[in-house]
């Protein structure tokens, strides 16, 4: 795709999410816990979002990840709200609870607490699925809280970029 992720803002890269959606004519919706709706809020902030943008869901807590995004309790107790699991599920319940035709989701540990070591602060699951595929990655974000945030929203939207090219 030739993007440095590290050389381009969150807004081009929305603005390149927003051409490509708007051009297939797609949606996308967005399942978010340790970005707490960031990445909605930043795909909202250009003007015809709504022409592509169907919802979001902030799963906070692990009850909505199961009752509304289809998050298997099991999977929540043996893996954790911040594994591969969980999130390919939030992903693949946001396309299905929002009737999108794609979706991207995270889980995460934004600090400054709540991190062990074998989950440090600044570990981030991420899935962006069409419905049927779903891809995800592990990322380990470094700087405080507000910095996580961003870096994991802006790797969010890149990720819905590469999934959708």
């Amino acid at each position: 795709m030739g993007i440095n992720i590290d050389n381009t803002s969150t807004k081009k890269l929305v603005e390149m999410l927003a051409k490509k959606l708007l051009e297939s004519g797609k949606t996308v919706a967005t399942a978010e816990s340790c970005t707490g709706g960031n990445i909605a809020h930043n795909i909202t902030l250009l003007a015809g979002s709504s022409q592509y943008f169907l919802g979001g869901i902030v799963s906070y807590a692990n009850e909505v990840k199961m009752n509304v995004l289809g998050v298997k309790k099991e999977d929540l107790e043996k893996y954790g709200a911040v594994s591969q699991a969980v999130v390919e599920s939030m992903a693949t319940g946001a396309c299905k609870a929002i009737g999108s035709d794609f979706s991207v989701a995270t889980s995460g540990i934004a600090g400054p607490g709540g991190g062990s070591a074998e989950k440090p602060v600044g570990t981030v699951w991420m899935a962006v699925s069409n419905g049927k595929n779903t891809v995800s990655k592990k990322w380990n974000f470094d700087g405080n809280r507000e910095e996580i945030i961003e870096k994991a929203t802006k790797s969010a939207i890149f990720m819905l970029l590469e999934f959708f090219c």
